[in-house]
């Protein structure tokens, strides 16, 4: 709430530097506002009495909103994308389906990779998680298992995401190796 919006009858004012003006009614605090050429605004409601602020309130929503964007920018949008296997799958097809997972990794994607199975293939689940331990081995040095194989229903599902490169940390007390100059 900002200037004429707040009905309350006493007001706890801070100024545009931070300085505490005291309890004041609120006609008076309207005329500090008026006189600043500020606003007043309500920033603690709930507080007896509550806190207003004098602020330029536009200038104030204008930051906030460029502060958002900002945030926005430096977001990093990650898709899942899904990959799918049987439990019969050919060894150029595991081979085919691993290069585009290796690639969607590289992408910074994650990959959800999925077997479903057919018919009697249900009671043989075991031949689908062996296909899925080949499909970690083939892609490990680009990814990490962030959810492992597991059933759902008559699919298999896990989840792969990219690695990421973190320093070795050394345990405390050591110190770490020097590098040797060339």
């Amino acid at each position: 709430m900002i200037n004429e919006e707040i009905r309350d009858r006493e007001v706890r004012v801070i100024g545009a530097d931070g300085a505490q003006l005291g309890v004041l009614p609120i006609a008076r605090a309207l005329e500090l506002a008026e006189e600043a050429e500020l606003d007043l605004v309500k920033i603690v409601p709930n507080a007896q009495p509550p806190v207003c602020k004098l602020m330029d309130y536009d200038k104030h929503r204008y930051e906030q909103s460029k502060r958002e964007r900002e945030m926005r920018k430096n977001q990093k949008v990650i898709s899942v994308k899904e990959v799918q296997l049987s439990a019969t799958i050919e060894e150029n097809d595991v081979q085919t389906k691993a290069k585009n997972a290796i690639k969607f990794l590289q992408n910074g994607d994650k990959v959800k990779v999925s077997i479903r199975f057919r018919g009697r293939q249900i009671t043989h689940s075991e031949i689908g998680l062996k296909v899925m331990q080949d499909f970690i081995e083939r892609t490990k040095d680009v990814a990490v298992v962030e959810k492992r194989p597991a059933l759902d229903g008559r699919h298999m599902i896990m989840v792969l995401a990219p690695k990421t490169d973190k320093p070795v940390k050394t345990p405390k007390g050591e110190k770490p190796e020097p590098q040797e100059s060339v």
